[in-house]
Parts: C-alpha cells; structure tokens; sequence
C-alpha cells in the first residue's frame, strides 16, 4: 500500500512540474509588447502577448483546425487578457467609451471582426469574459495586405481625426479608428 502512495505522489508531482513549466514557458513562447500613441491630445497603449504563426493556419473554419476559428471568442493575443488604456474619453470606431483600461477581444470572421471592450480586467485572457461586463461591441472590416506578418503585431498610426489601431497578423490586417470625444 505504501508503495502505490509512493508513486502516486511520484506521479502527481511529475504531473504539476509538468503543468507549471508549461505555463512559465508560454510567456517565452509569445512576449509581451506594450504600443502606445500620443496624439492630437490622445493616449492610448495596448498592452499584449504576441504569439508567432509557426506555420499554422491562424484565421479559419474549426474544421480546417485553425488556431483562431471564425465566430469564435479570440482573446486578441496569447496569455494574458489583452488590455487598452485610453487617457481621454473616446469614440470607439462610433461608441463613446469613458477615459480608463479594458480588457479587448475579438471575434473573427472572414470579411469582419468584431471587436469588444470590457470593464472586466486582470483575467487570464484564456477564459471567456463575463459577457455582461461589456462596454462596447464594435465591427470592422478586414482587409488582406500584400504581406504576410509572423508575429501577431497591434500598432497604432495618426489619423486626421485621432489614431488608427492596426492589427496585423498573417495574412489579415483589421484598423479601428479612435477618437476624442
């Protein structure tokens, strides 16, 4: 009997060594990046982890296996919940949104995503938010840029009007534009 508690114990602590090396490795696997932009009186940063496509097929159906299938939950990165901070009161593509940080995520599809804010923060972004906690539920249209990105890549450019947020990963680019109120 004592040797079956043995290996047991054996087995389970082989079990969380096992575990927990692979939740401190991923962050290797996928670094944080924090952008940022100032402009005509604008803060924003994001901040994210950015996994590489390694070769997989990263927008589609989950019947071709894709990393991030279409009408699916996406927490816009890897790891962590992806989060935005605005300086000022915003319009979010058209929704005003108070200054502050939210949690963002999207849901692919093939010609647009849909793109959310929530009030929720500090959340491993590998579980779907509490839905409830919603601000703001946004659509942008997808474009296909003649080159393919790597690594999954969220910037941010000056507009007229404000910033465009660009994210960019294989062969797919989708631009929110935001705003002062």
């Amino acid at each position: 009997m004592r040797k079956l508690f043995t290996i047991l114990g054996i087995l389970l602590l082989g079990g969380l060594v096992y575990f927990l090396y692979g939740v401190f490795t991923t962050r290797s696997h996928s670094p944080v990046e924090t952008t940022s932009m100032s402009h005509q009186g604008l803060d924003v940063k994001v901040v994210y982890y950015r996994p590489y496509k390694k070769d997989r097929l990263i927008f589609g159906t989950e019947e071709e296996q894709a990393l991030v299938p279409y009408g699916k939950y996406w927490r816009l990165g890897a790891n962590d919940a992806t989060e935005i901070t605005f300086g000022k009161d915003v319009n979010f593509v058209n929704k005003p949104i108070q200054a502050g940080s939210y949690r963002m995520y999207a849901v692919p599809n093939q010609t647009s995503w849909q793109i959310s804010l929530n009030s929720e923060l500090g959340k491993f972004g590998y579980f779907e938010p509490n839905y409830a906690l919603d601000v703001a539920k946004v659509e942008v249209p997808v474009t296909r840029p003649p080159d393919e990105t790597e690594q999954l890549t969220i910037t941010f450019e000056p507009d007229s009007s404000g910033v465009i947020m660009n994210v960019k990963w294989d062969k797919t680019l989708v631009q929110v534009p935001i705003t002062v109120q």
